[in-house]
């Protein structure tokens, strides 16, 4: 589909879109529902009703992409937003498993290492002494 740097966020919406609305309309909803910023180079993804079709809106470097796609059987399955939240963020890999028709609601996620930022950029630091 995409290949994303891992700095980009997607953000699903949990609350059911218009599939008639084109670059502005759901920019417009990136702002006004998600309360994010439509120009931040992250993916914003929306759904119908019936859960048969999505559009992701992205801004790329010097305007707006939209990716669509309608589904001839089954639906595209999000994961539950918290109580009063209108999205939910996920990662690429999550995002992946919707677009293939995985349930991400009743999958579960191996425990793995993540390295906190702080750690990060600390080790980032030490090397950039390192190697100077």
């Amino acid at each position: 589909m995409l290949s994303l740097p891992p700095s980009t966020r997607i953000l699903l919406c949990t609350e059911v879109t218009d599939m008639r609305r084109g670059f502005d309309g759901l920019a417009g909803m990136t702002r006004e529902v998600l309360a994010d910023d439509p120009l931040s180079g992250h993916l914003f993804v929306f759904r119908n009703r019936r859960g048969d079709r999505m559009k992701i809106l992205y801004w790329d470097r010097d305007g707006f992409a939209l990716w669509y796609k309608r589904l001839e059987k089954g639906t595209f399955r999000f994961p539950a937003a918290r109580h009063g939240s209108a999205s939910v963020e996920v990662d690429h890999a999550t995002l992946t498993l919707i677009l293939e028709g995985i349930d991400v609601r009743d999958a579960r996620r191996q425990r793995r290492y993540q390295r906190s930022a702080p750690a990060a950029q600390h080790h980032a630091a030490i090397n950039s002494h390192v190697h100077a």
